[in-house]
C-alpha cells in the first residue's frame, strides 16, 4: 500500500512550510532549538486592539504568533502557560493544532 495523503501532508510540514530555505528559522522555544515561523503580519492583520504592541503609561504588550511542528514541540501548550522564546519569557495566549503545526500566540508585558 502506498503513502496516504496524511503522511504526505505531515512530510510537507518540514519540507515546505517550515523549510529553512523558505520560511522556517531556527529559534529557541521552551528551551529547545527548533524550526519555526514568526508571523508578525498575521498579528497585525488580526488587529492591534486584540494583539500587537499596545502602550499604556510606559508599559506595552508584546505579542508574537509562531508556528512550530507538533512533532518537534511536543504536547500542545496550555493557555496561560509560561513559555520562553529566544530567551524572553512570554505567556501562551492561544494555541491551536492546525494539522500537525501549532499556531501559538505569545504575549508579554514589557516596560
Amino acid at each position: 500500500m502506498g503513502i496516504g495523503f496524511k503522511e504526505l501532508a505531515f512530510a510537507d510540514i518540514k519540507n515546505v512550510f517550515l523549510n529553512p530555505d523558505e520560511f522556517g528559522e531556527i529559534h529557541e522555544v521552551g528551551g529547545k532549538r527548533m524550526l519555526c515561523i514568526v508571523d508578525q503580519n498575521e498579528i497585525e492583520r488580526r488587529g492591534k486592539k486584540q494583539f500587537g504592541h499596545s502602550r499604556i503609561d510606559g508599559v506595552y504588550e508584546d505579542n508574537l504568533l509562531i508556528y512550530v511542528s507538533r512533532k518537534d514541540f511536543g504536547q500542545q501548550p496550555a493557555h496561560g502557560r509560561k513559555l520562553t522564546f529566544d530567551g524572553k519569557v512570554y505567556r501562551v495566549d492561544d494555541s491551536r493544532d492546525e494539522g500537525g503545526v501549532y499556531s501559538i500566540i505569545l504575549g508579554a508585558f514589557r516596560s
